[in-house]
C-alpha cells in the first residue's frame, strides 16, 4: 500500500479527520482519538495501528511488523507494518479497519451521535 492508498482508504472511513504531525506522519482519527499513523521507514511508509488482543499475540512475530516504537514501550497494543513482506493490502486495510472500529467504540454516545456514527 502506497502512502496516498492509505489516506484515500482512511478518508473514506465515516467522519474520520486528518492531521499531519509528530515529524510529518499522516495521523488519523476518529472523534480526536487516533487509530492510524503513517510515517516513515528508511524510504517506505510505515503503517501503525491499534490491534486487538489476539492479534496482539500474532502480528508482532511476523516479518515486516513489529510491535510499533514508543506506543508499544508505553503499554499500548499498537503494532506497525514496516518492512516487506508484511501484511498484503487488504489484510492491512482490515487491521486499520478493526482500528477505527477499536477507537470508535470508545467514544461516548453523545460524540458518536454527534458524528452521526450510531
Amino acid at each position: 500500500m502506497t502512502r496516498d492508498e492509505y489516506n484515500t482508504f482512511c478518508a473514506s472511513l465515516p467522519a474520520t479527520t486528518h492531521v499531519v504531525q509528530w515529524g510529518n506522519a499522516d495521523v488519523w482519527k476518529v472523534g480526536g482519538k487516533v487509530f492510524a499513523v503513517c510515517g516513515w521507514e528508511e524510504d517506505q511508509p510505515a503503517f501503525t495501528f491499534k490491534v486487538s488482543d489476539l492479534a496482539w499475540e500474532i502480528l508482532p512475530d511476523m516479518p515486516g511488523l513489529r510491535p510499533a516504537p514508543y506506543l508499544a514501550s508505553r503499554g499500548m497494543k499498537w503494532v506497525q507494518h514496516y518492512a516487506e513482506p508484511g501484511l498484503l493490502d487488504d489484510e492491512l486495510k482490515a487491521h486499520i479497519e478493526a482500528s477505527y472500529e477499536m477507537a470508535k467504540a470508545r467514544l461516548t454516545k453523545k460524540v458518536r451521535a454527534e458524528l452521526g456514527l450510531t
